[in-house]
């Protein structure tokens, strides 16, 4: 399992821009990158053509929670499926099981997402799955298992969303269930990236 070791927000600062690694945290006034707190005159050096594919790459990286060898099999997978293989690339992504999670409002973060995936309580189509990066299908069938002690939490996650979950997954409103009913398109996934940097970053 892929994790930060240093502060998150350090990330944040380094690419300039929100990447809502601490979830809804990262929308209180205490972000130091809250426009309010932003100094005057503040400009960030040149960075190269090689550096910003870097930095584009390892921003998605860090966004989703995977390592190096993790990313490149993505890119592997993306690039022998048919279709736009940015697209492709960010589809694998989001289709991960904690980003599905996070997606639902059953976490406040991808990390909390990980966590409860690791601890069991999480259930693809009736059977337990503990793996974060397993990857989601259309018609798959997302719940929390009932009696464990993720269930409160979950419930207490859900209330708290201020987003509406995306449309290509639909989650019941009573209770901890939801279902894959499409993948997702390129303007559903929420990080600002330029894939085309990450592809051109691999294609050398």
């Amino acid at each position: 399992m892929a994790r930060v070791t240093k502060p998150v927000c350090r990330v944040c600062r380094r690419n300039a821009e929100k990447l809502y690694l601490k979830g809804r945290r990262c929308e209180s006034d205490k972000c130091p990158l809250d426009p309010r707190k932003q100094r005057k005159g503040m400009t960030q050096a040149k960075t190269s053509e090689y550096g910003m594919q870097m930095r584009e790459k390892n921003k998605v990286k860090v966004y989703y929670g995977v390592l190096e060898k993790q990313f490149r099999r993505y890119f592997a997978m993306a690039k022998k499926t048919r279709g736009v293989t940015g697209e492709i690339l960010l589809r694998f992504l989001e289709c991960r099981l904690d980003n599905v999670l996070y997606r639902l409002h059953w976490a406040s973060s991808r990390r909390m997402a990980r966590q409860a995936i690791g601890h069991g309580h999480v259930f693809v189509n009736g059977k337990r799955v503990n793996r974060p990066s397993y990857q989601t299908r259309i018609g798959d069938e997302i719940s929390i298992g009932e009696g464990t002690k993720y269930v409160e939490i979950a419930k207490q996650m859900k209330e708290l969303g201020s987003t509406p979950v995306p449309a290509w997954l639909e989650a019941s409103e009573t209770e901890l269930k939801a279902k894959i009913v499409r993948y997702p398109l390129r303007d559903e996934v929420s990080i600002p990236v330029d894939e085309h940097l990450i592809i051109n970053f691999y294609s050398k």
